[in-house]
């Protein structure tokens, strides 16, 4: 694919043999021509510490302490097929609305590049901050006191640096000469939240903790199992992992010490496990699905689930397949999209409650959801886009999204490896099927989700023209 998304002209690919550990020799020699001369493709890395400081607002809490694993912002860009492409993730909980914006404007001028081609993702950790300024405004708008999680200092911070990070790391890209992509199953993580009864509506939401036995006993359910991996190679040595897996990351949280939750620990053991290439991890379409089956919030778990994932990891790495990479190989489609606004939203009732002083809680709240409302109500559209490398492609989706879009982007193009980034604009929290505000539950409720069943509609359209099935 080119640059500009366009079909390069079709050609055999050749991959080298699955299984890293037995033929790693035997690529060091096949791939041992000099960096580069498969194409012009450059790879640059960054990767910075986005820990907020003792007594700053995470989402829930303010920090208290900070432990041994802070919260990171990395990602990749990637350089030499038309202008540079930007892959950011943060261990932050959400980044929305007008901070969504700024992140990729910034980070778009750092690489010389455009907003349009810069994906920026949450991992979606809790005790980890909210970052959302278009919220911040109306807050101030109405003359809050207290901006709790909203307040936007420690974020323009992390922005700034951010973008001083890829600056220098665009000056020292290296050449990637092939790609690689791996999948295996992940055991005993994830599991579907929301458990229906015999009517069809949910009766019971399994969170992420869940210590009723009887409800952790019910069957996963709806998940996809499947942890990929994306890699980027000069020569034998890798550049960077990037992984994709669906699942709600908490295994406990409000403790008012910001942690990357079991996902960093896994991206962690994976960075020890092949130190040479930067690990990435992306939250995949894990709106309806959490740890809650296997987990009942014990804090032996954080780390029995970070090994579960982290296995899935290292069997995905060591089951990679390697193919040649040129800047034909390349592509980057964006598909603008305006979500339907819920109808629930009532513009008159939510300002009336961020200017109620009196209950500062409700004002956050409904702040929040009123600056989805305006942004929508003004035209802004949220860019979906795909990175298409070789055979691989990667959606670059918003909200918290349902499971069920991911399984239909693999099955739209079951001929190509398909994965998903979800957490994209915070925005619009949940974004569920059209099926699910039928059944209820809290994912479909006025309180979690701010658009409305015609959603499923307008995504499924634009996943089906990013993918190239119309």
């Amino acid at each position: 694919m080119r640059s500009d998304g366009s079909v390069a002209p079709a050609r055999e690919r050749k991959w080298k043999s699955g299984g890293l550990a037995a033929g790693l020799c035997a690529a060091a020699i096949a791939l041992a021509a000099a960096p580069g001369a498969m194409g012009g493709v450059t790879l640059a890395t960054f990767d910075l510490d986005v820990t907020p400081p003792v007594g700053s607002w995470m989402t829930y809490d303010p920090v208290v302490r900070i432990d041994e694993m802070g919260l990171r912002c990395r990602g990749v860009v990637l350089l030499g097929a038309g202008r540079p492409i930007v892959l950011c993730a943060l261990d932050w909980i959400g980044v929305a609305n007008e901070s969504q914006e700024a992140f990729r404007e910034a980070l778009a001028e750092a690489a010389g590049t455009t907003a349009d081609r810069v994906a920026v993702h949450t991992v979606h950790q809790h005790d980890a901050p909210t970052c959302d300024f278009t919220t911040e405004g109306l807050l101030k708008e109405a003359g809050a006191r207290d901006l709790g999680r909203y307040d936007g200092t420690f974020a323009r911070q992390a922005l700034r640096r951010a973008a001083d990070a890829v600056r220098s790391a665009v000056g020292a890209a290296v050449p990637v000469t092939h790609y690689g992509w791996g999948e295996a199953e992940v055991g005993e993580v994830a599991s579907n939240r929301r458990i229906l009864g015999p009517d069809g509506r949910v009766r019971a939401t399994r969170y992420t903790a869940c210590k009723d036995p009887a409800m952790r006993a019910e069957p996963e359910g709806v998940i996809d199992p499947r942890v990929s991996v994306l890699s980027f190679w000069n020569g034998a040595r890798p550049l960077a992992v990037l992984s994709y897996y669906a699942c709600h990351p908490q295994s406990y949280y409000r403790t008012g010490i910001p942690s990357p939750d079991f996902p960093g620990i896994a991206r962690f053991i994976r960075g020890q496990a092949v130190p040479e290439a930067l690990h990435v991890h992306f939250n995949g379409a894990g709106g309806n699905i959490g740890a809650g089956k296997y987990n009942d919030g014990s804090k032996e778990n954080r780390l029995a689930l970070a090994t579960r994932l982290a296995d899935g990891m290292r069997r995905a790495w060591e089951g990679t397949r390697r193919a040649g990479l040129n800047e034909a190989d390349v592509g980057w489609s964006v598909e603008p999209v305006a979500l339907p606004i819920a109808g629930h939203l009532d513009e008159g009732a939510l300002r009336a409650a961020v200017a109620n002083a009196s209950d500062p809680k409700a004002a956050l709240d409904a702040a929040d959801k009123l600056a989805w409302l305006l942004r929508c109500r003004g035209g802004k559209r949220i860019p979906l886009s795909m990175l298409a490398v070789g055979d691989a492609r990667v959606l670059h989706m918003p909200g918290e999204l349902f499971v069920e879009y991911q399984l239909a982007a693999k099955a739209m193009r079951p001929d190509l490896r398909v994965a998903m980034a979800a957490y994209g604009d915070y925005g619009p929290g949940y974004v569920c099927t059209a099926r699910a505000y039928g059944e209820g539950g809290y994912e479909a409720s006025d309180r979690a989700s701010d658009v409305s069943p015609e959603v499923e509609g307008v995504l499924m359209a634009a996943m089906r023209k990013l993918l190239g099935t119309r």
